[in-house]
């Protein structure tokens, strides 16, 4: 199919459309620059963002006198994006408000891709992410290792949560108990939970503290859910299961970190929920499956696909038992939709 060709009257309008928004980007930076080098600023302190809106963000102080108050805050234009979760240094205005002025070195750092395909940053200094499956959607061990890949190949600490455990019966124990079972002997965590039951509830709180973490699941396993049970009086919208499809609707709009009552804090965002695969090479992805790491580079062959060269040693593994089939086969459909574009 050839590309329309643009009239001369709809090539000026865009180029006019263009032109004003670089002009309002330019203005908004010029103002943010001035308000910076006024005298109405007080002296710098560091702060945590807590969110982003549009052209400003949330801080919340961590130095006196502003610990735990927020401030809507301009950013300097210098300072990149910005993110739920970065360190900064701002300075407060005498009246109202304040200025970002400097971000802190981010220890990690979550991502997902924008509508053109570009990495956008999504949150930061996050110490866990919390892979929720639940007994309804049934979840897939291909999804669960996409996940954990993810969360291996940006170097933050993963663990399963099985949400809503007062579904599980005698018709799915079984495949949960034996699909759980295969990620607690390659030394991931597994959590069981529930919001209808405060004791089994108790785990999760006790891992949660002391730590940011984001939850990462499917529409409908519980997500909203369990921030509202793990903050009481926090209005989270929930998505309800569909009765046709069982699944869920995603209802969060915006990155958001909540205290916890007990210590710790939780990111919720709808970019977190996108958090996926598209940014990894295929030598990442193989990093990324914990299993594999001791037998890589002993190949015979430097090239080799793992599917039916002699002398691969991931064959010998799987077949020694040291990587089970669900994982390998999970490796080769992952490995398959990376070359595919489509890798979540």
């Amino acid at each position: 199919m050839s590309k329309r060709k643009l009239t001369k009257q709809q090539a000026w309008r865009i180029e006019r459309i263009h032109k004003e928004r670089m002009e309002r980007t330019h203005k908004r930076a010029e103002k943010a620059e001035e308000t910076l080098q006024s005298s109405d600023l007080g002296p710098e302190t560091e702060g945590i963002i807590i969110s982003h809106f549009g052209t400003q963000v949330e801080v919340e102080g961590t130095q006196e006198p502003f610990v735990g108050l927020n401030t809507r805050c301009n950013m300097r234009a210098n300072l990149g994006q910005l993110v739920t979760g970065d360190k900064v240094v701002w300075r407060p205005k005498h009246n109202d408000g304040g200025v970002v002025v400097a971000r802190g070195d981010r220890e990690t750092l979550l991502q997902r891709p924008d509508m053109h395909g570009r990495l956008k940053p999504v949150a930061a200094n996050i110490d866990a992410i919390v892979v929720v499956i639940a007994a309804e959607p049934v979840p897939h061990a291909n999804l669960i290792d996409r996940y954990l890949v993810a969360a291996e190949t940006v170097d933050i600490p993963p663990v399963i949560l099985l949400n809503k455990c007062d579904l599980i019966d005698q018709s799915n124990e079984a495949q949960l108990n034996a699909l759980l079972q295969t990620y607690s002997d390659l030394g991931y965590r597994v959590i069981r939970t529930s919001t209808k039951n405060e004791q089994m509830m108790s785990e999760l709180d006790e891992f949660l503290q002391d730590k940011i973490s984001v939850f990462v699941g499917q529409s409908g396993v519980g997500k909203s859910s369990l921030i509202s049970t793990l903050l009481p009086g926090v209005d989270i919208s929930v998505g309800e299961l569909s009765q046709k499809r069982k699944k869920g609707t995603h209802t969060t709009t915006t990155a958001r970190l909540f205290h916890m009552p007990i210590g710790g804090d939780l990111i919720d965002s709808p970019g977190i929920r996108e958090f996926g695969l598209w940014h990894i090479s295929e030598d990442e992805l193989l990093e990324g499956f914990v299993e594999f790491r001791p037998h890589l580079g002993y190949c015979k062959f430097r090239d080799c696909s793992h599917e039916q060269e002699p002398g691969c040693a991931i064959r010998a593994a799987l077949e020694d038992g040291d990587i089970t089939p669900h994982r390998f086969e999970s490796y080769l459909r992952i490995r398959q939709s990376i070359r595919d574009n489509d890798a979540f």
